[in-house]
C-alpha cells in the first residue's frame, strides 16, 4: 500500500487470531519504526517485543493485580483527574462504539469486566512490543514526543506487513510485572505497550473506526491566500 492508504486502512485492533508473528518480521518492522524522526537525532526509544511464555506471565501478572484491586503502578505521569471536557467526550464515545459493535449491555457487568480485563491482557494477541525511553532523558518531554513518532511508526508499519495492532496503555498499567518478565533494563523508563499480531477477521470491534474531529476544528492556516 502507499503511505495515505496505509494511514487510512489502519485502525485499532482488539482481537487477534491464535498464530504465531514470525521473529524477522518484527524485526523489519521494527527497523522501519526506527525511521521516525527524533530530536537532534538522539534517538531515545527502546522496543522489547514480547511473545510466548514471557507475554503469558505479564498477563497473568497484570491479571491477578487487577483483579485484587491493586493500584496503578505506571512510570509515567498521566492526568490524576481522568480526563474531561472534549477529551473525555471523545472516549465515551469510542466505548459506545465498541459496545454496541460487541453487543455489550450498559447493565451486563461480566461482559463490561472482562472488556476491561482484554486491555490488562494484551487483548490476547500474540506480541507486545514495550516502548520504553533512555532514563536520563526521562524529564526531556521532547523525548517523550519522539517516543511518540517511534510508536505511531510502529503501528504503521505493522499496518503495512499486513499485521493489527493497537496502543496499549492497559497493558503496562502494572509496569514492575512487565519490567520483570519483559527483562526491561532499569535504565529505561517503561512508557506504553502495543498489542500486535494476526487481525482476527471474525471480532466484530475489530471493524470499528472511530471518528476523527474536523480539519477545522483541529487546524488553522495562517497566511495562505483565499
Amino acid at each position: 500500500m502507499d503511505f495515505e492508504s496505509t494511514v487510512e486502512a489502519r485502525r485499532s485492533i482488539r482481537g487477534y487470531l491464535a498464530k504465531p508473528v514470525p521473529k524477522e518480521l518484527m524485526e523489519e518492522i521494527v527497523d522501519l519504526a526506527q525511521r521516525a524522526p527524533s530530536s537532534m537525532n538522539t534517538q531515545p526509544w527502546n522496543f522489547h517485543v514480547l511473545t510466548g511464555a514471557p507475554l503469558e506471565a505479564v498477563r497473568a501478572g497484570n491479571t491477578e493485580r487487577m483483579l485484587a484491586g491493586a493500584g496503578v503502578d505506571r512510570e509515567i505521569k498521566i492526568a490524576s483527574h481522568g480526563y474531561q471536557g472534549i477529551h473525555r467526550e471523545r472516549q465515551v464515545e469510542i466505548a459506545v462504539q465498541l459496545f454496541e459493535a460487541m453487543g455489550i449491555e450498559r447493565d451486563d457487568k461480566e461482559r463490561r469486566q472482562d472488556w476491561v480485563m482484554r486491555g490488562f491482557r494484551q487483548f490476547d494477541a500474540p506480541v507486545s512490543v514495550v516502548v520504553t525511553l533512555d532514563r536520563e532523558l526521562a524529564d526531556d518531554t521532547i523525548a517523550h514526543f519522539d517516543c511518540g513518532a517511534a510508536t505511531y511508526g510502529l503501528v504503521l508499519a505493522a499496518a503495512s506487513k499486513g499485521l493489527g495492532s493497537v496502543i496499549n496503555g492497559q497493558g503496562i498499567m502494572q509496569s514492575s510485572v512487565v519490567r520483570e518478565h519483559g527483562n526491561i533494563p532499569e535504565d529505561e523508563v517503561i512508557m506504553t505497550c502495543v498489542a500486535m499480531g494476526w487481525p482476527d477477521p471474525d471480532f466484530v470491534a475489530n471493524d470499528v473506526v472511530s471518528r476523527r474531529a474536523a480539519n477545522e476544528d483541529v487546524a488553522s492556516y495562517v497566511g495562505f491566500d483565499g
